[in-house]
């Protein structure tokens, strides 16, 4: 088994220098407690900044993903899919909304931030025709 520091070594090798991680790999979570390769207890305080809120392999998560796993993993959104739209209606319902766009990423937001931007850009008043680059 590859030690940490091993293992730190390649993935600063080979990644984009985005963050600066604490030195500790992480190897399992289980809850609110986390573990890493040499078997050292975490209390997990980060929470992936509140995307796994709900801690790690909380058991009903599993089963409910387990289960959509067997019917349909990750489309795009080039397709419709038979649960996208009563979501959304549920979502609206609850919270006043008009539409939603759910996303995975902030990668979505900018470029949905990008497109209204530039839709609302093209169609202003103040702005000639063809001024606009991105």
């Amino acid at each position: 088994m590859e030690s940490q520091e091993e293992l730190i070594k390649k993935e600063l090798k080979s990644s984009a220098k985005n963050y600066k991680p604490l030195p500790v790999v992480l190897s399992k979570g289980k809850g609110v407690w986390l573990w890493d390769t040499d078997g050292n207890k975490y209390l997990d305080m980060m929470s992936a900044y509140s995307a796994v809120s709900h801690g790690h392999a909380h058991p009903e998560l599993v089963k409910v993903l387990h289960k959509q796993s067997e019917l349909l993993g990750i489309t795009s959104r080039a397709f419709y899919t038979n649960t996208l739209g009563p979501f959304l209606q549920k979502l609206l319902d609850i919270s006043g909304l008009e539409v939603a766009l759910p996303m995975n990423t902030g990668a979505e937001g900018v470029e949905t931030s990008i497109k209204i931007s530039t839709a609302l850009f093209v169609k202003s008043p103040k702005f000639p025709i063809g001024v606009l680059t991105i």
